[in-house]
């Protein structure tokens, strides 16, 4: 009897390991398998994760790479060993999400910021992440909660950028000091793609930290606070008249530098040509006075006289003649 109850209750166990033994791992998902909580490691570890780290970090997030199961399956695991699957798929969130304080940032829909001139701003956009195939190490073992860590990491480097960022304005555009309105959220909202590559740089570390990879932040709204749109409207306006104003004063002073400009070098060919037309004539006489000698040049003079003189309107006598 004894015998039999052993036997059915290994049969049982055999069918329980059976059935828990073997797993599947989908397109979108990496598995690591850890044997009494240890993950296997594998011997060469990619070193080019640490490349954006800095020297002082470098030890700090010093992970070992672990051997990942691709998709496929099914695979057969022991009841003393478990398998961690992940999703590598990349997701989409607000950039204001808080994974641990569902009501913060306005229940994580507007993240706030103060640019450099004291003004509080409302930031609206997205950021696309996917965990890290190369670093799973870091986002199952390294901390409690990885996304939260990325989020706090993007928010703060997102805040320092906002306090700190000057638009850069070409030398042909730039107003006068006197007149000119250095308005921050004016050079941030001109200069979105800039920030937002700014974000990708200073977020590819993330990968090597938390094990997941920030693929793109999208910064789409800046928006000042409601009591202080009129006035900002207001402020805007001037300085877009004034730039206008500018604008046209310059390009009117360009087409006169343009007409003066034309202006000379008409002047300039008449001079060449009159120039032209004297030294030919001078060309001429020589010849007359080679040919004919000084009755021929003084035929062409006499000649020359009576052309003008059918040209005078007033004659002036003196007493010594014409």
């Amino acid at each position: 009897m004894i015998f039999f109850i052993t036997l059915g209750a290994l049969l049982c166990f055999l069918c329980w390991v059976l059935y828990k033994g073997f797993y599947v791992v989908n397109q979108d998902e990496r598995a690591v398998k850890t044997v009494f909580g240890r993950a296997k490691r594998m011997k060469n570890p990619d070193s080019e994760l640490t490349d954006t780290l800095r020297e002082d970090e470098k030890e700090r997030y010093d992970f070992p790479a672990l051997e990942v199961i691709q998709p496929g399956g099914p695979y057969f695991k022991w009841p003393w060993e478990k398998i961690h699957k992940v999703s590598v798929a990349t997701k989409t969130a607000n950039m204001a999400y808080d994974p641990e304080y569902p009501d913060a940032n306005r229940n994580n829909t507007i993240l706030d910021a103060v640019t450099k001139d004291q003004l509080n701003i409302e930031l609206s956009g997205q950021i696309r992440y996917r965990v890290s195939e190369r670093n799973l190490y870091a986002y199952l073992f390294g901390v409690k909660n990885p996304i939260a860590h990325v989020m706090g990491y993007f928010v703060s480097v997102l805040r320092e950028r906002i306090a700190n960022f000057e638009g850069e304005r070409d030398d042909a555009e730039a107003l006068p000091n006197e007149i000119q309105q250095n308005i921050s959220i004016n050079d941030l909202r001109k200069n979105l793609r800039i920030l937002n590559e700014h974000m990708d740089r200073e977020c590819a570390v993330s990968e090597a930290r938390y094990g997941v990879v920030l693929e793109a932040s999208l910064i789409t709204g800046i928006d000042p606070p409601n009591e202080v749109e009129s006035a900002l409207a207001a402020i805007n306006t001037a300085h877009n008249q004034v730039s206008s104003d500018i604008s046209l004063a310059q390009a009117a002073a360009d087409q006169k530098i343009v007409q003066s400009k034309r202006v000379v070098e008409i002047e300039t060919l008449k001079a060449e040509s009159e120039t032209e037309s004297i030294r030919l004539l001078a060309q001429e006489l020589s010849e007359l006075k080679k040919r004919g000698g000084k009755t021929a040049l003084e035929a062409y003079v006499k000649n020359a006289r009576l052309a003008l003189l059918d040209q005078t309107k007033t004659i002036y006598k003196s007493e010594q003649g014409v």
